[in-house]
């Protein structure tokens, strides 16, 4: 019996290391369990994170594409009102009627004479005011003017351009920002 009795505290050693071994791999396994939780945990966190900041930039950046894109109409027709201010009070002034007109174009003649003390005018083929009514030396239609004068002194080395075009368009460059005030508040 004797061999019985050892081969039964063998069994009993064996049976309890293996217990022992087994609790030990399992509060290992346990423990391995917890510390991959907790890394996945952590990762997922930060990638939670990640997706977060992505999307709020995402968002700014489509905020401010789109506010860019919504200035960049309002200014286009901001352009187009402005665009059609300028050609609307040119139209203006190129049918004010000829007395007006003539009033006009001898106001510009009297400036340009301070610079050309006996110019010749150049004018659209549509007027038709004579050298003596402008108070000039002569009288020359082009079809490159379409409303207003040149000025040419007689051997063509001085010119000033009296053109309501680009008249207008000295003082409307001048005015901008007024004119944008105006139109815009």
């Amino acid at each position: 019996m004797a061999l019985d009795s050892v081969t039964k505290e063998i069994q009993a050693s064996a049976e309890a290391s293996v217990a022992k071994i087994r609790q030990e791999q399992a509060a290992e396994i346990d423990a391995i369990n917890k510390q991959t939780d907790a890394q996945i945990a952590k990762m997922k966190e930060a990638q939670d994170k990640k997706v977060a900041e992505a999307k709020e930039t995402l968002d700014r950046q489509e905020r401010s594409s789109a506010e860019l894109e919504s200035k960049k109409l309002v200014l286009a027709k901001k352009k187009e009102v402005l665009s059609q201010a300028f050609e609307s009070a040119l139209a203006e002034l190129e049918n004010v009627p000829k007395a007006q007109k003539l009033a006009y174009y001898k106001a510009m003649v009297a400036s340009a004479k301070t610079i050309i003390p006996e110019p010749k005018a150049i004018m659209s083929e549509n007027d038709d005011f004579s050298a003596s009514d402008l108070g000039v030396k002569s009288v020359e239609k082009d079809a490159r003017v379409s409303s207003g004068l040149l000025l040419q002194s007689e051997d063509g080395s001085v010119e000033v351009d009296m053109q309501f075009r680009v008249i207008l368009q000295g003082i409307w460059d001048k005015n901008l920002k007024q004119l944008s005030d105006i139109l815009f508040g």
